[in-house]
């Protein structure tokens, strides 16, 4: 028997059926680069994954920091008071000062188990989704620009004496990427508009929570997630790359105007 491809002669055991004909695995091997939109991707381009990994592994780390100020300040309820959490949070002052690592650190803090407790479930209940719909490279990159967008945002236009801490920027980012998956599905997005829309309202009538930060996660995620499954296949890698480096920037421009106001 013959590839109907490349026409070498191949015994029935090394050819594959098609439906065209039979093809030898070194040029189904060939298709699956030149066209990886047959071979089963995402809505991004991502390798399907069967469960989520990163989600759990976010959880986990959220959870050993919180325990961890628990120790450190000897009480649940006030664990902002250990040495760690003065180190890691969000202090426009600190970060000016050259301490650029509070904008990434402060995602892993919250103030008490309830602040850690809603996070760490919308975390898991809006993850999964967006791990599976994404992949786990993509899934990741849009939780540390939500979480990046988030402290930019309390950076440029929150007070520069006010502590933030709390992976709600990253799980705003979430939000919005999982509401450009829906559309970009082509589902209805009632539910999650209902949800964004929950949130965003809490924001402003529950006290002491960083407003900016949910909507400058919110903005950032949902942007980048549209970049990710709006751009043609073949050049999504490049988009994701391009994206994030744009919102970086952005997240520099914030601090030297800042800087500049201040």
């Amino acid at each position: 028997m013959r590839c109907a491809r490349c026409e070498q002669p191949y015994c029935p055991e090394c050819l594959r059926e098609a439906s065209v004909g039979f093809h030898c695995v070194d040029c189904l091997a060939g298709a699956a680069r030149q066209y990886p939109a047959q071979v089963g991707r995402t809505v991004a381009g991502a390798i399907p994954v069967e469960r989520a990994i990163v989600v759990p592994v976010l959880i986990v780390l959220n959870v050993a920091v919180f325990v961890w100020t628990v120790v450190q300040a000897g009480s649940v309820a006030h664990n902002s008071d250990s040495a760690f959490f003065e180190s890691w949070s969000l202090l426009n002052e600190q970060v000016f000062a050259g301490e650029w690592w509070r904008l990434f650190t402060a995602g892993f803090l919250h103030f008490g188990m309830i602040h850690l407790a809603f996070n760490m479930y919308a975390l898991w209940i809006i993850g999964k989704e967006c791990e599976l719909a994404l992949g786990r490279l993509r899934f990741l990159a849009v939780y540390v620009v939500g979480l990046l967008g988030g402290s930019a945002a309390s950076l440029l236009f929150g007070s520069p004496y006010a502590q933030v801490a709390g992976a709600s920027g990253a799980v705003f980012g979430l939000m919005g990427g999982l509401a450009v998956l829906v559309y970009r599905l082509r589902m209805s997005p009632r539910g999650v508009l209902i949800l964004i829309g929950l949130n965003l309202a809490l924001s402003f009538i529950v006290p002491n929570i960083s407003i900016l930060g949910h909507v400058g996660g919110l903005v950032t995620g949902a942007a980048l997630t549209a970049a990710l499954v709006y751009a043609p296949l073949r050049n999504r890698n490049q988009w994701q790359a391009t994206a994030t480096i744009a919102l970086v920037a952005l997240l520099l421009l914030a601090m030297a105007i800042r800087a500049t106001l201040a």
